[in-house]
């Protein structure tokens, strides 16, 4: 028996056709972007005329066809669905909370104090970007919390460094976490002549670094923080972490005897690390107007990737206050005086940063 001859599948019985070389009729037909191919019925066929599909009425209210427009009530359901997707259980509250405090903001509805200082937006949006920062990237560990008053004016007194005045942020959300009062920071003249910076640090509490006043709001009763180095500190050279800069003519300390408020030593340990400063460009630096211009290992090598911080481990101590409302009314005035207890703040942090030092298991631990 002679081989059988093979034809391929959808060619018609003709050779040569879906093999390969050219289409068949029935793949062309199902080819995208081509109409199917017109089918005729076979005589004798039961099959009549295709049914031609109806248009949907019209919509008595917008008069056109096709679905209705979403209603106002239905784009709320969808956004509070959307929301309890996202926030959980709780969030037609947070929805509520954040509405309301958007239509205070509108209003006008709001307060900020002589200095700037906005509270709820301190609280609702600056502390709280910052402390997923601190649990997560820092893991800030605080020691001493309850060396801060609760309640009347104090002078915190912390050591500063990290190339980037990150630990004064830090600073300030501990203490707010720990105690629930607002740090209030003294800044330098640089900070406020930034773009944007100047303001977004009015409204968490910022005020320039000067006697006046670091004395009215002590005697207001608030909670002062103040970084003595400056840009000596936080801008010294990796070689020389954690050895303290001079402390200034000890204004911090005359301010605090003027209006009887204890001094808060604070030892922070982890800041240094951030950043690793281990070069400095004061040509540019000079042209720019800047205190220095930082080189580290990874800026600006890297570009904007160099200015994500390494993960160092922080630790924060507040040491025992140093009370100054037992001097005598004019010591203030004593340059000697001054200088002692500028003297014996510096040596406590200087001793309690080498003491964390030694605690500390490793510099990424």
């Amino acid at each position: 028996m002679a081989d059988a001859e093979i034809i391929p599948i959808g060619t018609r019985g003709r050779p040569g056709r879906g093999t390969g070389q050219r289409p068949s009729a029935a793949a062309r037909d199902l080819a995208p972007g081509r109409p199917a191919a017109r089918r005729t019925p076979p005589r004798g066929s039961e099959e009549g005329p295709r049914a031609v599909p109806t248009p949907e009425p019209a919509d008595p209210e917008t008069g056109s066809g096709g679905p209705a427009p979403l209603s106002e009530a239905d784009l709320l359901a969808a956004f509070r669905e959307a929301a309890h997707e996202v926030l959980g259980d709780d969030a037609e509250r947070q929805l509520a909370r954040f509405l309301a405090f958007l239509r205070r903001r509108v209003t006008g509805d709001f307060t900020v104090d002589e200095y700037g200082f906005d509270e709820e937006v301190t609280r609702r949006f600056f502390l709280a970007a910052l402390r997923p920062i601190a649990q997560r990237w820092f893991r800030v560990e605080v020691r001493g919390a309850e060396n801060i008053p609760t309640e009347g004016g104090a002078l915190v007194v912390s050591n500063h460094s990290g190339t980037l005045p990150v630990d004064g942020l830090m600073t300030m959300l501990s203490v707010h976490d720990h105690t629930g009062r607002f740090l209030r920071p003294l800044g330098a003249d640089l900070m406020f002549r930034l773009p944007g910076v100047g303001v977004l640090a009015r409204k968490a509490g910022a005020t320039l670094a000067c006697n006046e006043d670091a004395e009215r709001m002590l005697a207001d009763g608030e909670l002062v923080g103040v970084w003595p180095e400056g840009f000596k500190g936080v801008g010294k050279p990796f070689s020389e972490r954690y050895k303290l800069q001079r402390f200034g003519r000890g204004g911090f300390v005359s301010a605090a005897l003027r209006t009887g408020v204890p001094i808060v030593p604070l030892s922070v340990v982890g800041a240094e690390e951030i950043y690793p400063m281990v070069g400095n460009l004061p040509t540019l630096a000079r042209l720019l107007g800047l205190p220095y211009i930082p080189i580290t290992p990874f800026f600006p090598l890297l570009g904007p990737l160099g200015m994500i911080p390494l993960p160092s481990k922080w630790l924060l101590e507040f040491g025992e206050p140093i009370r100054t409302d037992e001097y005598d009314h004019g010591a203030a005035d004593d340059p000697m005086l001054v200088f002692d207890v500028t003297d014996q703040v510096r040596e406590t942090i200087q001793q309690t940063l080498y003491s964390l030092l030694v605690q500390r298991p490793s510099v990424f631990g």
